[in-house]
């Protein structure tokens, strides 16, 4: 009995149980419900987004679609996927002109770089951009992900993808003036590689997509004599820190 959702419940058993001879009163199967914990908790069966997202976690991807400006006033469209257990960001591309063909073969390239990664996702969640093309999901069912739309203007049902596009707008973007489509590339790379190699997650306890967290130090003299080493990438915008050997 695991779908016992308030009256509806109630009256659900109640009806069973007579139909198969069992005459007992509608108040005993209530008495009996609530003493084996089925509270009469409206739309218990329900299944809400959040609820959606954590049970599929580890085989749940996001896309998205975000745009950035050149200085000579092109705009520059870049897509890129998450994985909802890791964090791991891939940045499918850029282009000043986001054709069907462009996001088809990007879509392509997803697929066989997650055959090759082992990852064995079942969903592609995305919103209702035009950019998206019918045939793209056509391309994700034949490797076995069926694709779930988002609401209509509402991005926090996209909540993990637009929270990435907002650190790398603050991290990268809003910090590096990107000259052109050959530039902007470069830089996603870089951001890309800082992202799943070296930066700290809080959600994965301090560790990176591609790299867990190392081992706590527990002698005090090792901590005196630290020596830190850090690497800077695009040019200072992004740093690395690590362990001297």
């Amino acid at each position: 009995m695991t779908c016992v959702d308030g009256i509806i419940g109630r009256r659900r058993v109640h009806g069973e149980l007579t139909t198969l001879g069992i005459k007992v009163a509608p108040s005993t199967v209530w008495e009996i419900l609530k003493q084996e914990g089925f509270d009469p908790v409206p739309e218990r069966a329900s299944t809400t987004w959040a609820d959606f997202l954590r049970s599929q976690a580890g085989a749940l991807l996001a896309c998205d679609f975000f745009e950035t400006v050149t200085p000579n006033g092109q705009r520059q469209y870049i897509l890129a996927v998450i994985e909802h257990a890791t964090g791991r960001v891939r940045v499918l591309g850029t282009t000043a002109h986001p054709a069907a063909d462009w996001v088809i073969q990007a879509m392509k390239n997803l697929v066989m770089d997650l055959d090759d990664a082992g990852c064995r996702a079942r969903f592609l969640l995305r919103d209702r951009d035009g950019k998206f093309p019918a045939l793209m999901e056509e391309i994700l069912t034949e490797a076995g992900i069926k694709t779930v739309l988002t609401g209509i203007r509402m991005p926090r049902m996209n909540a993990i993808m637009e929270r990435w596009v907002q650190s790398c707008r603050h991290e990268l973007l809003d910090r590096c003036l990107v000259w052109n489509e050959r530039h902007l590339r470069h830089a996603l790379r870089e951001y890309e590689r800082f992202y799943n190699q070296h930066r700290a997650h809080q959600a994965l306890n301090q560790a990176a997509p591609l790299r867990p967290a190392p081992g706590p130090i527990i002698d005090p003299g090792r901590i005196i004599d630290l020596h830190i080493r850090r690497r800077d990438r695009l040019g200072g915008v992004l740093h690395e820190y690590s362990r001297a050997a």
